[in-house]
C-alpha cells in the first residue's frame, strides 16, 4: 500500500498536507516537516482504525510514503 502526500504552504504561513489515497486526510503544521509527519501519523491511524473495525485492507501489507 503506497500513500502519496502532497503539501503546500498556505497564505497564512501554515503548511497543509494531504494523503491522496485517503479522502479527507488533511492536516496542518507550522512547518513542512511537521505537516508531513502529521499526515503520515494520520494515515497510520486511519489504517489502525479500519483494522479495529474489521474493514478489509490489503494483505500482506507494506506501507510506504511518497512526497513529490
Amino acid at each position: 500500500m503506497n500513500f502519496t502526500i502532497e503539501h503546500e504552504q498556505e497564505e497564512d504561513g501554515r503548511w497543509l498536507a494531504e494523503v491522496l489515497e485517503l479522502p479527507g486526510a488533511l492536516v496542518y503544521g507550522q512547518t513542512a516537516e511537521e505537516a508531513l509527519a502529521r499526515a503520515q501519523a494520520l494515515a497510520l491511524h486511519i489504517l489502525a482504525d479500519r483494522l479495529d473495525h474489521g474493514e478489509a485492507i490489503p494483505r500482506p501489507m507494506e506501507i510506504s510514503f511518497a512526497m513529490p
